[in-house]
Protein backbone atom coordinates (compact mmCIF):
# COMPACT_ATOMS: atom_id res chain seq x y z
CA UNK A 1 0.00 0.00 0.00
CA UNK A 2 1.55 3.29 -1.10
CA UNK A 3 1.46 6.40 1.02
CA UNK A 4 2.05 9.99 0.10
CA UNK A 5 5.23 11.62 1.34
CA UNK A 6 4.40 15.07 -0.02
CA UNK A 7 5.99 17.57 2.42
CA UNK A 8 3.45 20.22 1.40
CA UNK A 9 0.45 18.26 2.68
CA UNK A 10 -1.40 20.61 5.00
CA UNK A 11 -3.35 18.13 7.10
CA UNK A 12 -0.68 15.87 8.58
CA UNK A 13 2.00 16.33 11.20
CA UNK A 14 5.32 14.54 10.83
CA UNK A 15 5.18 10.99 12.19
CA UNK A 16 7.24 9.99 15.21
CA UNK A 17 7.70 13.49 16.60
CA UNK A 18 9.78 14.81 13.71
CA UNK A 19 10.40 18.50 13.23
CA UNK A 20 7.14 20.40 13.17
CA UNK A 21 6.76 22.98 10.45
CA UNK A 22 4.40 25.74 9.39
CA UNK A 23 2.48 25.21 6.14
CA UNK A 24 1.69 28.32 4.10
CA UNK A 25 -0.74 28.35 1.19
CA UNK A 26 -0.18 31.65 -0.62
CA UNK A 27 -3.28 33.44 -1.91
CA UNK A 28 -5.71 30.50 -2.01
CA UNK A 29 -8.69 30.95 -4.36
CA UNK A 30 -11.93 32.35 -2.94
CA UNK A 31 -13.56 28.95 -3.58
CA UNK A 32 -11.12 27.33 -1.12
CA UNK A 33 -11.86 29.96 1.54
CA UNK A 34 -15.61 29.42 1.05
CA UNK A 35 -15.15 25.63 1.27
CA UNK A 36 -13.32 26.04 4.61
CA UNK A 37 -15.88 28.56 5.90
CA UNK A 38 -13.11 31.02 6.79
CA UNK A 39 -15.38 34.05 7.22
CA UNK A 40 -17.39 32.23 9.91
CA UNK A 41 -14.26 31.69 12.04
CA UNK A 42 -13.42 33.97 14.99
CA UNK A 43 -11.17 36.97 14.30
CA UNK A 44 -8.02 38.01 16.14
CA UNK A 45 -5.53 40.78 15.71
CA UNK A 46 -2.29 42.07 17.21
CA UNK A 47 0.05 45.05 16.86
CA UNK A 48 3.67 44.89 15.73
CA UNK A 49 6.17 43.33 18.14
CA UNK A 50 7.74 40.01 19.11
CA UNK A 51 6.13 37.35 21.26
CA UNK A 52 6.35 33.59 21.87
CA UNK A 53 3.52 31.32 20.73
CA UNK A 54 2.88 27.65 21.60
CA UNK A 55 0.17 25.77 19.72
CA UNK A 56 -1.64 23.33 22.02
CA UNK A 57 -3.94 22.43 19.12
CA UNK A 58 -3.58 22.55 15.35
CA UNK A 59 -4.53 26.02 14.12
CA UNK A 60 -5.52 27.09 10.63
CA UNK A 61 -5.69 30.81 9.99
CA UNK A 62 -6.25 33.21 7.13
CA UNK A 63 -4.50 36.58 7.33
CA UNK A 64 -6.63 39.50 6.18
CA UNK A 65 -3.81 41.96 6.84
CA UNK A 66 -0.34 42.04 8.32
CA UNK A 67 3.02 40.35 7.95
CA UNK A 68 4.72 37.88 10.30
CA UNK A 69 8.13 36.24 10.43
CA UNK A 70 7.85 33.11 12.63
CA UNK A 71 11.05 31.66 14.10
CA UNK A 72 10.53 28.00 15.01
CA UNK A 73 11.93 27.05 18.42
CA UNK A 74 14.88 24.65 18.27
CA UNK A 75 15.34 25.24 14.55
CA UNK A 76 17.01 27.77 12.29
CA UNK A 77 13.82 27.73 10.19
CA UNK A 78 12.04 31.04 9.73
CA UNK A 79 8.71 31.21 7.90
CA UNK A 80 7.20 34.45 6.56
CA UNK A 81 3.52 34.88 5.85
CA UNK A 82 1.15 37.77 5.42
CA UNK A 83 -2.10 39.16 4.08
CA UNK A 84 -3.84 36.69 1.76
CA UNK A 85 -2.07 33.61 3.13
CA UNK A 86 -3.73 30.52 4.62
CA UNK A 87 -1.43 29.15 7.32
CA UNK A 88 -1.46 25.90 9.33
CA UNK A 89 0.41 25.55 12.63
CA UNK A 90 0.72 21.94 13.86
CA UNK A 91 -0.16 20.96 17.41
CA UNK A 92 2.92 21.16 19.65
CA UNK A 93 4.74 23.82 17.63
CA UNK A 94 6.53 26.57 19.58
CA UNK A 95 7.74 29.65 17.78
CA UNK A 96 8.37 33.36 18.17
CA UNK A 97 6.24 35.69 16.11
CA UNK A 98 8.02 38.77 14.84
CA UNK A 99 5.00 40.83 13.73
CA UNK A 100 6.32 43.23 11.07
CA UNK A 101 2.90 44.72 10.22
CA UNK A 102 -0.17 44.60 12.49
CA UNK A 103 -2.14 41.36 12.00
CA UNK A 104 -5.86 40.78 11.49
CA UNK A 105 -6.76 37.13 10.93
CA UNK A 106 -9.54 34.55 10.95
CA UNK A 107 -8.57 31.42 12.88
CA UNK A 108 -9.80 27.95 13.78
CA UNK A 109 -8.45 25.33 16.18
CA UNK A 110 -8.95 21.64 15.42
CA UNK A 111 -11.00 19.95 18.12
CA UNK A 112 -9.00 16.71 18.00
Amino acid sequence: MASSSNPNTMDTDPPGGGTLSIAVERNPPESRLLQLGVKSWPKWGCPTGKFPVKFDARETCYLVKGKVRAHIKGSSECVEFGAGDLVVFPKGLSCTWDVLAAVDKYYKFDSS
